[in-house]
């Protein structure tokens, strides 16, 4: 069976619990840049299914964290 990168981890993630979800993107915000396919995808999943309103708060929010950041973020940085 060939799978692509994107349904490879649309499948990982299919059966996850919310708490797992949770954790799992977590553990990879500012971790190696392998992760970073993946946190792609799962973005594009919450802005395909997000609203006008949510799409305009993820854009403000992404415009003012570039904006005001000068370093990379730290690995430990937990929200």
């Amino acid at each position: 069976m060939n799978l692509n990168l994107r349904q490879a981890i649309i499948n990982r993630m299919k059966n996850k619990s919310e708490a797992e979800l949770r954790e799992i993107i977590e553990d990879s915000v500012g971790n190696t840049e392998m992760t970073l396919p993946g946190l792609g995808v799962l973005f594009e999943r919450i802005w395909r299914d997000s609203g006008n309103e949510e799409r305009e708060r993820m854009v403000s929010v992404l415009h003012q964290s570039l904006a005001g950041d000068q370093a990379p973020p730290r690995p430990d940085a937990r929200h």
